[in-house]
């Protein structure tokens, strides 16, 4: 029986294989996507957690490739909701007739190199066997739900839930008691909510968060016009910022203001909300004095918001703002003033194990009906080192990345000819804007693989040197920032056992984008093609 041949296999449905199957249409290339769900969405479509939403604005996490979809679709609230989020990935599915071309409910279990033919041959849970010359892999850095090894969890006897993986018909948890391990992005957004329901909360923290408050807000019309009349200039000045988001950015140093111009602007910059307020001065992730002040301005609204004295101190980060990715939220230090939300401090002494009823923490027998695993993810590799792929020689991935993830520019690796990866280690990706960032990569592989095919070749490959120097510019860069100072799942921290490595590329997205143009434009320096 004769394989089914495509010029790419896609892996994953979300927004980033979704665009890539788009632009592997408009050049004329064959092309079949492989998803797990049975739906589009990727990260929004599993992710469905009490509180889910985008810490990005809506306006700007969108799509920008096409300016009638930007013009068309229309949010509702500055901070996009989950189910809003999946109803645009479902629009943008409906609009481009995609799903005739993605194969749901199936998974990507293995991918083989034939260095004979120069194809990879893809295998699926569902016994499929398809070739195709280039496999590109869209599965989304935060894809690969961590579960905590911890004794007991199969002994619970109620209902255990992870935020990674909700069902897809919620949960009430009114009148229930619940426990949640974990605070941190998907716990802070869910614990309010909640909080709200459940008769009872025990929270379990290991590390304490910073988090801003969202304040969320519908958008009104005047608003939504003024951006869609501009939304080339806003997309402009965004890929000119360091995470390829249009915001205000303030160069001056924080340590050289004034105690009075520290505080006006970490409060206008609080009262605006979000992920903004890293941008009230230059070198907050760049010195050690000047991140203090940021520090010490966020600890202080925890102790004006807390009521206890106590649990305000154990909410109150004590490692470096902006090390890891700063959270947003909706009521988060004002939920653990209820009388029914208590906090329990792990960081010392973790959960001795969990038993039928709860869990047990320095003999003290915790009880609740529901358990929540908000524990994260195997950020940016966990995903890609689930399937079996076999590069040349038959050398699998794990084995090549046994020490840590090595890629060419986050878009290719060497030994594995004709394999890309969007938004892989080595590249922006969950430093910035994630839209923008995946429709770069997407655009990028397209025209590579447009010019490969002009030349007549068969493959393209990333060389050793090349890679080998990308990794070390990836590597020295993030040395010169905070963020790699801390233990974080930017470094695979919260996975035991995985290499400690600065995963994503902290140089900025200006300076990634110019990298990669001139690759192009000196005939894909640091590749073969063949």
């Amino acid at each position: 029986m004769a394989q089914e041949r495509f010029d790419a296999v896609v892996i994953g449905a979300g927004f980033a294989g979704m665009y890539m199957l788009h632009k592997l249409r408009q050049k004329g290339f064959s092309a079949r996507v492989y998803e797990t769900g049975r739906g589009v969405g990727g990260t929004w479509y599993w992710n469905r957690y009490p509180g889910a939403r985008c810490d990005v604005e809506s306006m700007q996490y969108s799509y920008q490739f096409d300016d009638q979809l930007q013009q068309e679709w229309d949010w509702t609230e500055r901070y996009a909701t989950q189910p809003e989020i999946l109803r645009y990935a479902n629009h943008v599915a409906d609009r481009y007739d995609l799903r005739k071309d993605i194969s749901f409910e199936t998974k990507v279990t293995k991918a083989t190199f034939d260095e004979s033919s120069n194809t990879w041959t893809v295998e699926t849970d569902r016994g499929e066997r398809v070739v195709a010359t280039f496999v590109i892999t869209a599965m989304g850095c935060l894809s690969s739900v961590n579960t905590p090894k911890i004794e007991g969890l199969a002994d619970f006897k109620g209902p255990t839930y992870h935020t990674g993986n909700w069902p897809h018909e919620g949960v009430d948890f009114t009148g229930r008691t619940v426990g949640v391990i974990g605070t941190g992005s998907s716990a802070i957004q869910s614990i309010p909510v909640i909080a709200e329901q459940a008769k009872g909360l025990t929270v379990f923290q290991r590390t304490a968060n910073y988090t801003v408050p969202a304040n969320n807000q519908p958008l009104t019309d005047e608003y939504k016009r003024a951006i869609k009349a501009d939304y080339k200039g806003m997309r402009a000045r965004a890929r000119k910022m360091p995470a390829n988001i249009d915001l205000k950015f303030n160069p001056a140093s924080a340590i050289e203001a004034t105690e009075e111009e520290r505080r006006k602007s970490y409060e206008e910059r609080w009262a605006y909300g979000g992920i903004p307020f890293m941008g009230a001065f230059g070198d907050l992730l760049l010195n050690d004095a000047s991140n203090k002040t940021a520090q010490d301005f966020v600890r202080g609204k925890i102790r004006d918001t807390v009521i206890d004295p106590q649990v305000a101190e154990l909410l109150s980060p004590k490692n470096i703002i902006g090390c890891k990715r700063l959270c947003v939220d909706t009521g988060y230090w004002a939920t653990f003033n209820k009388p029914h939300v208590k906090l329990v401090d792990v960081s010392a002494e973790p959960i001795e194990r969990v038993t039928a009823t709860g869990l047990r923490h320095k003999g003290k027998d915790y009880v609740f009906d529901d358990l929540v695993l908000a524990t994260g993810f195997d950020a940016m590799t966990g995903a890609l080192l689930r399937i079996d792929f076999r590069g040349r020689g038959g050398r699998q991935l794990k084995d090549r990345w046994a020490e840590g993830p090595k890629t060419y520019l986050g878009l290719t690796i060497a030994g594995f000819p004709n394999l890309f990866t969007i938004t892989g280690p080595g590249s922006p990706s969950v430093l910035t804007n994630m839209l923008p960032s995946i429709e770069q990569h997407v655009e990028w592989i397209a025209d590579c693989l447009e010019a490969v095919r002009s030349r007549g070749a068969k493959v393209i490959e990333a060389t050793e040197a090349a890679q080998e120097g990308w990794v070390q510019h990836v590597g020295s860069v993030a040395g010169l920032t905070l963020r790699s100072t801390c233990s974080s799942w930017y470094v695979g921290a919260n996975i035991p056992g995985k290499p400690r490595v600065f995963m994503p590329y902290i140089g900025g997205f200006p300076a990634y984008l110019e990298r990669c143009e001139a690759v192009v434009k000196n005939g894909y320096e640091g590749f073969a093609v063949a």
